[in-house]
Protein backbone atom coordinates (compact mmCIF):
# COMPACT_ATOMS: atom_id res chain seq x y z
CA UNK A 1 0.00 0.00 0.00
CA UNK A 2 1.64 3.28 -1.00
CA UNK A 3 1.97 6.07 1.28
CA UNK A 4 -0.78 9.42 0.85
CA UNK A 5 1.62 11.82 -1.12
CA UNK A 6 3.21 14.21 1.39
CA UNK A 7 2.02 12.92 4.83
CA UNK A 8 3.35 15.01 7.14
CA UNK A 9 5.62 13.77 9.24
CA UNK A 10 7.11 15.60 12.70
CA UNK A 11 10.21 14.70 14.41
CA UNK A 12 11.09 16.23 17.54
CA UNK A 13 14.95 16.26 17.22
CA UNK A 14 18.04 14.99 15.06
CA UNK A 15 18.24 11.25 14.80
CA UNK A 16 21.02 8.99 14.52
CA UNK A 17 22.20 8.43 10.42
CA UNK A 18 20.16 5.12 9.99
CA UNK A 19 16.86 6.27 10.91
CA UNK A 20 17.41 9.55 9.03
CA UNK A 21 18.33 7.51 6.03
CA UNK A 22 15.53 5.68 6.14
CA UNK A 23 13.15 8.20 6.59
CA UNK A 24 14.65 10.53 3.67
CA UNK A 25 14.20 7.60 1.29
CA UNK A 26 9.77 7.83 2.20
CA UNK A 27 8.88 10.15 -0.95
CA UNK A 28 6.09 10.68 -0.33
CA UNK A 29 6.72 11.96 3.29
CA UNK A 30 6.79 16.23 4.17
CA UNK A 31 9.33 15.83 7.36
CA UNK A 32 10.13 18.49 9.63
CA UNK A 33 12.01 18.44 12.42
CA UNK A 34 13.23 20.07 15.65
CA UNK A 35 16.81 20.43 14.33
CA UNK A 36 18.58 20.45 18.34
CA UNK A 37 19.51 17.70 20.23
CA UNK A 38 17.97 19.75 23.17
CA UNK A 39 14.62 19.12 24.21
CA UNK A 40 12.23 20.21 22.37
CA UNK A 41 10.16 23.49 23.79
CA UNK A 42 6.64 22.49 24.55
CA UNK A 43 5.46 25.61 22.86
CA UNK A 44 7.56 24.50 19.41
CA UNK A 45 6.40 21.14 19.73
CA UNK A 46 2.90 22.10 20.15
CA UNK A 47 3.42 24.18 17.23
CA UNK A 48 5.41 21.58 15.02
CA UNK A 49 2.63 18.59 15.73
CA UNK A 50 -0.36 20.48 13.73
CA UNK A 51 -1.57 18.75 11.00
CA UNK A 52 0.84 15.84 11.63
CA UNK A 53 0.02 12.42 10.69
CA UNK A 54 2.17 10.92 12.12
CA UNK A 55 5.11 11.86 15.44
CA UNK A 56 8.63 10.22 16.14
CA UNK A 57 9.27 11.44 19.50
CA UNK A 58 11.92 10.81 22.11
CA UNK A 59 11.26 10.05 25.89
CA UNK A 60 11.87 13.52 27.13
CA UNK A 61 8.48 14.47 24.66
CA UNK A 62 4.89 13.77 26.89
CA UNK A 63 2.87 13.04 24.81
CA UNK A 64 -1.02 14.26 26.70
CA UNK A 65 -4.30 15.20 25.48
CA UNK A 66 -3.18 18.81 24.75
CA UNK A 67 -0.50 17.97 22.71
CA UNK A 68 -2.69 15.25 20.84
CA UNK A 69 -5.31 17.89 20.32
CA UNK A 70 -3.19 20.54 18.69
CA UNK A 71 -1.71 17.67 16.83
CA UNK A 72 -5.33 17.12 15.39
CA UNK A 73 -7.82 14.58 13.71
CA UNK A 74 -4.72 13.59 10.75
CA UNK A 75 -2.38 11.64 13.21
CA UNK A 76 -2.54 8.19 13.10
CA UNK A 77 1.26 7.06 14.52
CA UNK A 78 3.31 8.29 17.02
CA UNK A 79 6.33 5.91 17.26
CA UNK A 80 8.97 6.40 20.04
CA UNK A 81 12.67 6.66 20.24
CA UNK A 82 12.47 4.61 23.87
CA UNK A 83 11.57 1.39 25.10
CA UNK A 84 9.88 2.73 27.65
CA UNK A 85 6.44 4.44 27.35
CA UNK A 86 5.53 6.45 30.44
CA UNK A 87 5.65 9.98 28.76
CA UNK A 88 3.01 8.90 26.13
CA UNK A 89 -0.82 9.19 27.52
CA UNK A 90 -1.73 5.58 26.93
CA UNK A 91 -5.50 6.14 27.40
CA UNK A 92 -5.70 9.01 25.48
CA UNK A 93 -3.90 7.15 22.31
CA UNK A 94 -6.20 4.46 22.30
CA UNK A 95 -9.34 6.51 22.88
CA UNK A 96 -8.30 8.19 19.33
CA UNK A 97 -7.30 4.97 17.20
CA UNK A 98 -3.57 6.21 17.61
CA UNK A 99 -1.09 3.46 17.26
CA UNK A 100 2.30 3.50 19.08
CA UNK A 101 5.24 1.96 18.14
CA UNK A 102 8.57 1.68 20.15
CA UNK A 103 11.65 0.38 20.44
CA UNK A 104 11.97 -2.66 22.83
CA UNK A 105 14.81 -5.50 22.41
CA UNK A 106 17.30 -3.41 20.30
CA UNK A 107 18.59 -1.42 23.74
CA UNK A 108 18.83 -4.80 26.02
CA UNK A 109 22.74 -5.71 26.08
CA UNK A 110 23.74 -1.84 25.90
CA UNK A 111 21.48 -0.82 28.67
CA UNK A 112 22.35 -4.52 31.01
CA UNK A 113 26.26 -3.79 30.02
CA UNK A 114 25.31 -0.26 31.62
CA UNK A 115 23.88 -1.71 34.63
CA UNK A 116 26.86 -4.10 35.26
CA UNK A 117 29.17 -1.30 34.54
CA UNK A 118 27.44 0.96 37.17
CA UNK A 119 27.15 -2.00 39.94
CA UNK A 120 30.84 -2.09 39.60
CA UNK A 121 31.80 1.09 40.04
CA UNK A 122 29.49 1.96 42.46
CA UNK A 123 30.57 -0.77 44.75
CA UNK A 124 34.53 -0.86 44.04
CA UNK A 125 34.40 2.89 44.45
CA UNK A 126 35.95 4.18 41.50
CA UNK A 127 34.98 7.68 41.28
CA UNK A 128 36.30 8.30 44.96
CA UNK A 129 39.71 6.39 43.90
CA UNK A 130 40.03 8.12 40.74
CA UNK A 131 39.67 11.41 43.04
CA UNK A 132 42.09 10.71 45.19
CA UNK A 133 44.45 10.22 42.61
CA UNK A 134 43.86 13.49 41.39
CA UNK A 135 44.01 15.26 44.56
CA UNK A 136 46.66 14.12 46.46
CA UNK A 137 45.16 11.81 48.47
CA UNK A 138 46.87 8.72 47.32
CA UNK A 139 50.12 8.17 49.75
CA UNK A 140 50.71 4.93 50.58
CA UNK A 141 49.29 1.24 50.59
CA UNK A 142 47.17 0.10 53.10
CA UNK A 143 44.80 -2.21 54.17
CA UNK A 144 41.40 -0.93 54.39
CA UNK A 145 41.47 2.35 52.14
CA UNK A 146 39.61 2.28 49.32
CA UNK A 147 37.96 -0.88 50.29
CA UNK A 148 34.88 -1.65 48.73
CA UNK A 149 32.39 -4.81 48.43
CA UNK A 150 32.23 -7.84 45.60
CA UNK A 151 30.52 -9.36 43.73
CA UNK A 152 31.90 -13.34 45.03
CA UNK A 153 29.24 -15.41 46.76
CA UNK A 154 26.58 -12.80 47.08
CA UNK A 155 22.62 -12.21 46.85
CA UNK A 156 21.61 -10.21 43.70
CA UNK A 157 18.23 -8.72 44.19
CA UNK A 158 16.34 -7.63 40.60
CA UNK A 159 13.20 -5.78 40.77
CA UNK A 160 11.91 -6.62 37.62
CA UNK A 161 12.83 -9.42 35.33
CA UNK A 162 12.01 -8.49 31.64
CA UNK A 163 14.50 -8.70 29.18
CA UNK A 164 17.30 -5.90 30.71
CA UNK A 165 16.46 -7.75 34.08
CA UNK A 166 17.96 -11.22 32.57
CA UNK A 167 20.30 -9.61 30.57
CA UNK A 168 21.84 -8.00 34.02
CA UNK A 169 21.37 -11.63 35.45
CA UNK A 170 23.43 -13.44 32.59
CA UNK A 171 26.47 -10.80 32.78
CA UNK A 172 26.32 -11.09 36.49
CA UNK A 173 26.21 -14.56 37.13
CA UNK A 174 29.96 -15.20 36.37
CA UNK A 175 30.95 -12.95 38.37
CA UNK A 176 30.50 -16.16 41.51
CA UNK A 177 27.13 -14.66 42.10
CA UNK A 178 25.38 -17.16 44.75
CA UNK A 179 22.19 -16.50 45.02
CA UNK A 180 19.93 -14.23 42.66
CA UNK A 181 15.99 -13.12 43.80
CA UNK A 182 13.60 -11.28 41.79
CA UNK A 183 10.16 -9.38 42.15
CA UNK A 184 7.60 -8.13 39.58
CA UNK A 185 3.93 -9.16 39.27
CA UNK A 186 4.24 -12.51 39.31
CA UNK A 187 6.58 -15.49 38.83
CA UNK A 188 8.69 -16.17 35.94
CA UNK A 189 10.23 -19.84 36.32
CA UNK A 190 10.83 -20.45 32.62
CA UNK A 191 12.86 -17.27 32.34
CA UNK A 192 14.30 -17.48 36.16
CA UNK A 193 15.74 -21.50 35.68
CA UNK A 194 18.74 -20.15 33.84
CA UNK A 195 20.24 -18.37 37.24
CA UNK A 196 17.92 -20.35 39.76
CA UNK A 197 16.36 -17.24 40.86
CA UNK A 198 14.10 -17.45 43.43
CA UNK A 199 10.77 -15.30 43.53
CA UNK A 200 10.00 -13.20 46.66
CA UNK A 201 8.22 -10.37 48.06
CA UNK A 202 9.88 -7.33 47.40
CA UNK A 203 10.19 -6.80 51.56
CA UNK A 204 12.55 -10.21 51.37
CA UNK A 205 14.80 -8.67 47.97
CA UNK A 206 15.36 -5.36 50.07
CA UNK A 207 16.31 -7.76 53.49
CA UNK A 208 18.75 -10.57 51.79
CA UNK A 209 20.32 -8.73 48.84
CA UNK A 210 23.47 -7.67 48.97
CA UNK A 211 23.11 -5.62 45.49
CA UNK A 212 19.59 -4.60 44.43
CA UNK A 213 19.00 -3.46 40.64
CA UNK A 214 16.03 -1.98 39.76
CA UNK A 215 15.40 -2.41 35.98
CA UNK A 216 11.30 -2.82 35.92
CA UNK A 217 9.24 -0.65 34.08
CA UNK A 218 7.67 2.95 35.71
CA UNK A 219 3.74 2.19 36.28
CA UNK A 220 1.38 3.27 38.79
CA UNK A 221 2.52 0.59 41.10
CA UNK A 222 5.94 0.95 40.57
CA UNK A 223 5.94 4.86 40.99
CA UNK A 224 7.79 5.50 44.45
CA UNK A 225 8.13 1.55 44.98
CA UNK A 226 11.85 2.46 46.58
CA UNK A 227 11.14 4.45 49.56
CA UNK A 228 12.19 4.95 52.37
CA UNK A 229 10.41 1.38 54.15
CA UNK A 230 12.22 -0.29 51.39
CA UNK A 231 15.48 1.41 52.02
CA UNK A 232 15.17 0.38 55.87
CA UNK A 233 14.49 -3.08 55.12
CA UNK A 234 17.95 -3.24 52.93
CA UNK A 235 21.16 -4.37 54.66
CA UNK A 236 23.48 -0.86 55.64
CA UNK A 237 26.69 -2.92 53.59
CA UNK A 238 23.88 -3.12 50.41
CA UNK A 239 24.74 -1.44 47.09
CA UNK A 240 21.35 0.07 45.60
CA UNK A 241 21.42 0.31 40.90
CA UNK A 242 18.42 2.32 39.62
CA UNK A 243 18.27 2.01 35.73
CA UNK A 244 14.64 1.80 35.45
CA UNK A 245 13.22 5.66 35.96
CA UNK A 246 13.95 7.74 38.16
CA UNK A 247 10.05 7.72 39.55
CA UNK A 248 10.69 4.23 40.74
CA UNK A 249 12.78 5.89 43.68
CA UNK A 250 11.91 8.33 45.87
CA UNK A 251 14.68 10.43 46.12
CA UNK A 252 14.59 12.39 49.55
CA UNK A 253 14.10 8.85 50.79
CA UNK A 254 17.29 7.66 49.01
CA UNK A 255 19.21 10.47 50.01
CA UNK A 256 18.43 10.24 53.61
CA UNK A 257 19.30 6.76 53.77
CA UNK A 258 22.71 7.02 51.71
CA UNK A 259 23.78 10.12 54.36
CA UNK A 260 23.11 8.15 57.55
CA UNK A 261 24.31 4.76 56.34
CA UNK A 262 21.15 3.15 56.46
CA UNK A 263 22.51 1.86 52.96
CA UNK A 264 26.39 1.68 51.81
CA UNK A 265 25.85 3.17 48.34
CA UNK A 266 23.91 3.55 45.12
CA UNK A 267 24.27 4.24 41.42
CA UNK A 268 21.63 5.55 39.31
CA UNK A 269 21.66 6.31 35.51
CA UNK A 270 18.20 7.77 35.69
CA UNK A 271 17.08 10.64 38.37
CA UNK A 272 13.98 12.92 38.40
CA UNK A 273 14.22 15.21 36.99
CA UNK A 274 16.42 14.87 33.95
CA UNK A 275 19.07 16.49 34.10
CA UNK A 276 19.48 16.78 37.90
CA UNK A 277 20.49 20.44 38.53
CA UNK A 278 23.89 20.51 40.16
CA UNK A 279 22.91 21.56 43.15
CA UNK A 280 21.11 18.62 44.24
CA UNK A 281 21.59 16.98 47.83
CA UNK A 282 22.18 13.26 45.88
CA UNK A 283 25.21 15.14 44.02
CA UNK A 284 27.09 15.93 47.40
CA UNK A 285 27.44 12.53 48.59
CA UNK A 286 30.52 10.26 47.98
CA UNK A 287 28.70 6.84 47.96
CA UNK A 288 26.22 8.31 45.45
CA UNK A 289 27.53 7.88 41.70
CA UNK A 290 24.98 9.26 39.10
CA UNK A 291 25.07 8.98 35.44
CA UNK A 292 23.17 11.43 32.88
CA UNK A 293 20.54 8.41 31.59
CA UNK A 294 23.37 6.61 29.24
CA UNK A 295 21.75 3.20 29.48
CA UNK A 296 21.48 2.76 25.48
CA UNK A 297 24.18 4.86 24.76
CA UNK A 298 26.46 3.07 22.04
CA UNK A 299 26.60 4.41 18.41
CA UNK A 300 25.29 0.59 17.32
CA UNK A 301 22.41 0.81 19.80
CA UNK A 302 21.10 4.44 18.72
CA UNK A 303 21.60 4.00 15.49
CA UNK A 304 19.30 0.43 15.54
CA UNK A 305 16.83 2.11 17.75
CA UNK A 306 16.42 5.03 15.09
CA UNK A 307 15.81 2.78 12.17
CA UNK A 308 13.48 0.73 14.55
CA UNK A 309 11.51 3.85 15.65
CA UNK A 310 11.09 5.24 11.82
CA UNK A 311 10.34 1.73 10.36
CA UNK A 312 7.92 1.64 13.08
CA UNK A 313 6.03 5.14 11.60
CA UNK A 314 6.24 4.52 8.37
CA UNK A 315 4.72 0.92 8.26
CA UNK A 316 2.29 2.92 10.84
CA UNK A 317 1.41 5.20 7.92
CA UNK A 318 1.23 3.48 5.68
CA UNK A 319 -1.64 0.68 7.37
CA UNK A 320 1.05 -2.09 7.74
CA UNK A 321 2.30 -4.16 10.51
CA UNK A 322 4.96 -2.27 12.25
CA UNK A 323 8.32 -3.96 13.16
CA UNK A 324 7.36 -2.82 17.28
CA UNK A 325 4.14 -1.73 18.00
CA UNK A 326 2.87 -1.42 21.36
CA UNK A 327 -0.49 -2.91 21.16
CA UNK A 328 -2.90 -0.73 23.22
Amino acid sequence: MKLARLMKVFITGPLPAEGRAALAQAADCEVEQWNSDDPIPRKDLEQGVVGAHGLLCRLTDRVDKKLLDAAGTNLRVVSTLSVGVDHLALDEIKKRGIRVGYTPGVLTDATAELAVSLLLTTCRRLPEAIEEVKNGGWSSWSPLWMCGYGLSQSTVGIVGLGRIGQAIAQRLKPFGVQRFLYTGRHPKPQEAAEFQAEFVPIAQLAAESDFIVVSCSLTPATRGLCNKDFFQKMKNTAIFINISRGDVVNQEDLYQALASGQIAAAGLDVTTPEPLPPSHPLLTLKNCVILPHIGSATYKTRNTMSLLAANNLLAGLRGEPMPSELKL
